[in-house]
């Protein structure tokens, strides 16, 4: 195999591909790239048997052919490089020279025999996504995936394809984000995909704001084409709760609060909690809010801001950071909090089709 390549499109390439690559994996073979030249572009795919990725990037292929390479060290040397061309050959026992201006390497590879195979795109299903609205859709919903490896289902974002709406949830059984967006899929097309948070993390990383991308569903797997990337990742096996009966249903108070103001507020306050201690108390008076924490052998905060409120004195406690994660990833200028008492879930809203249903803690 042999093939010239311009620097900054091989080192584009290399990137979006190498975030599967773990550095602790056991099986040597998934440290590295599968690179095939073809054509006039090269295929290049990772994998770390869970997440796959491949992208195809231009080049000027002299002799075609295929090998594996450590993609961490090639991307390495390539970063190193001056831009301009590239010639990369690749001999028979899988070694690859790599040469530009007066700068050779020499790097050991590995055969494309020993590669697992790699999902294609065709799915039971495909729909078709804006980008920037899908990656809107994961920022306000990811942060309340559960990290309790013990509760496999809620390790991930349920994508629910139904009544011509994507409906997006994360829970961790003390919190739970929600969002919708309409999107036009056939009435057979309906589906729910249970998105492991690594695959979350990564296809945001992919996202873009322009262009839409294609999502196919399979029976285990999802594949995410993203013009000349694509990504698939398997699916956690399981039925997602029922959501919906944990959304309270009309709530007696409503408050309206700037979103900067309250998440500033919290910030400030916050300083003085621990890992240990750190239940907040937000008390909800004729149109002001107080933020108070008193944390043993630590101290004490209180902060206090105007709202849009004439309902009855309520005072709920929670666990800042669970307030503070939707504030930081929503863009509106006002939230909506409707509560019941203290000791009820709380119900955040903005101007957007999103919901934020929050347990208050239970203090002794």
């Amino acid at each position: 195999m042999k093939f010239s390549i311009v620097r900054s499109k091989f080192l584009d390439g290399l990137q979006r591909i190498q975030n599967v690559v773990s550095g602790r994996g056991t099986l040597q073979i998934l440290q590295n790239a599968m690179i095939e030249a073809e054509g006039d572009r090269l295929c290049m795919t990772t994998t770390d048997l869970d997440i796959s990725e491949r992208c195809y990037v231009e080049c000027q292929i002299e002799e075609p052919g295929s090998t594996t390479l450590p993609i961490r060290r090639l991307a390495s040397i390539i970063r190193e490089l001056d831009e301009g061309k590239i010639m990369v050959e690749v001999d028979e026992d899988d070694v690859a020279t790599v040469q530009s201006g007066s700068s050779y390497f020499k790097i050991i590879g590995m055969s494309v025999r020993d590669f697992p195979p790699v999902p294609v795109t065709e799915g039971k299903f495909c729909y078709r996504i804006d980008q920037g609205v899908l990656r809107e859709m994961l920022r306000k919903t990811s942060y309340a995936i559960s990290q309790d490896e013990t509760r496999r289902v809620l390790n991930g974002v349920l994508m629910a394809f139904k009544d011509n709406k994507l409906t997006m949830v994360a829970t961790d059984g003390r919190r739970l984000a929600l969002v919708e967006q309409e999107i036009e899929f056939p009435p057979e097309a309906e589906a729910e995909l249970i998105l492991p948070n690594k695959a979350v993390t990564e296809l945001m990383r992919l996202l873009s704001n322009e262009g839409d991308l294609k999502v196919y569903a399979q029976t285990n797997q999802a594949v995410f084409e993203i013009g000349t990337t694509m990504m698939s990742s398997k699916l956690i096996d399981g039925v997602y709760p029922n959501y919906r009966q944990v959304i309270p249903g009309a709530c007696d108070e409503r408050v309206v609060i700037e979103r900067e103001a309250l998440l500033s507020a919290l910030r400030r306050v916050s300083v003085v909690t621990t890992d240990k201690s750190n239940a907040t108390r937000l008390t909800f008076s004729a149109n002001q809010l107080t933020i108070s924490i008193n944390t043993p052998d630590v101290g004490e905060g209180r902060d206090t801001l105007p709202v849009k409120y004439a309902g009855k004195e309520i005072s709920i406690i929670f666990n800042p950071e669970y307030v503070m994660d939707p504030l930081k990833n929503i863009d509106d200028d006002e939230v909506y909090l409707e509560m019941n008492d203290g000791h009820s879930p709380a119900l955040l809203k903005c101007n957007v089709p999103f919901l934020y249903v929050l347990m208050p803690l239970r203090i002794s």
